[in-house]
């Protein structure tokens, strides 16, 4: 299926850490695994804490940092209908470098594991899952984001 993936990191951050391969791989393996059908075209943008959380206030009214936003294009706006081969947006996900580096502390795994992780979870939001509608949502994305991490084969470290 043709999925693209346009991974930018801010110019802040040092490129040469941040692993685009992984998360261009993150994003393929949970567009696969969700049976997307369609060629679609996906955005993330990995950058500084302070920029994530300017994003959630500016577009979530939420003044606080975080760790992975999602911005999901659903195309209600737009008027035109796509052809058949052109790829539907799916939309962008923003990433805190800094939360990567913190979380992958915290739990004791890599960066890249937790880099993946924060990528899964990001596009899945993009999917329309939402762990925040309750206790069976949350078990349903944790259980989504377990089996692709796992199709991923990276180590737990």
């Amino acid at each position: 299926m043709h999925y693209s993936v346009d991974v930018q990191v801010a110019d802040e951050l040092q490129p040469a850490v941040v692993d685009t391969d992984l998360i261009e791989r993150a994003v393929r393996t949970t567009l696969t695994q969700q049976a997307v059908a369609q060629p679609v075209d996906v955005s993330i943008y990995v950058t500084t804490a302070a920029e994530v959380q300017q994003l959630n206030r500016d577009y979530r009214a939420k003044d606080a940092p975080t760790d992975v936003l999602s911005f999901a294009d659903d195309g209600a706006d737009s008027p035109f209908v796509l052809p058949p081969d052109m790829p539907r947006y799916l939309g962008d996900v923003a990433i805190s470098w800094p939360h990567v580096v913190a979380q992958a502390a915290e739990y004791g795994h890599s960066d890249a594991r937790e880099l993946a992780f924060l990528t899964v979870h990001g596009v899945l939001h993009l999917l329309g899952y939402d762990h925040e509608r309750g206790t069976e949502a949350d078990a349903e994305m944790r259980a989504l984001q377990d089996t692709i991490m796992t199709l991923l084969e990276l180590p737990r470290e």
